[in-house]
């Protein structure tokens, strides 16, 4: 069980870690041994996550949101594969706490006269400026 939170926890069938030879440092060992670590949270299929809560996290994730409906992480920033474990299911915790706070929706606000104003002001001497810019008459 990974625990997000007092109310939320996954459970382990919902969570899938596969294990792959991992780039960068580690000399010889790298071509030997699996340490990066690939985690795949079935997020769509959830029982423990409400659906707003999926939604959110839909958007959250981006790219690592599959076509199935899984998250998939990868970490192999470590030599340890015990690191990268704890790593990546650090991230997947993260990624599920901030999809459980809700957005405030944003209130369209008009601009001020004033604001309007200024901001005409500047486009009107932006013109000028150009219109000077033409080819220098015959005198």
């Amino acid at each position: 069980m990974l625990y997000v939170t007092d109310d939320i926890a996954i459970n382990d069938w919902e969570l899938s870690e596969s294990f792959i030879r991992a780039s960068g440092p580690g000399g010889q060992n790298v071509n030997k041994v699996s340490t990066a670590v690939e985690l795949r949270f079935e997020a769509a299929r959830s029982p423990s996550l409400p659906e707003p809560v999926k939604a959110r996290l839909k958007r959250i994730a981006g790219r690592r949101w599959t076509n199935e409906g899984a998250i998939l992480l990868q970490c192999d920033e470590t030599r340890s594969q015990a690191r990268n474990r704890e790593i990546v299911r650090e991230r997947l915790v993260e990624l599920i706490v901030r999809a459980l706070f809700v957005p405030k929706r944003r209130i369209a606000t008009k601009p001020t006269k004033g604001s309007i104003r200024r901001r005409l002001d500047v486009k009107k001497a932006r013109g000028e400026v150009k219109s000077l810019r033409g080819k220098v008459g015959d005198e």
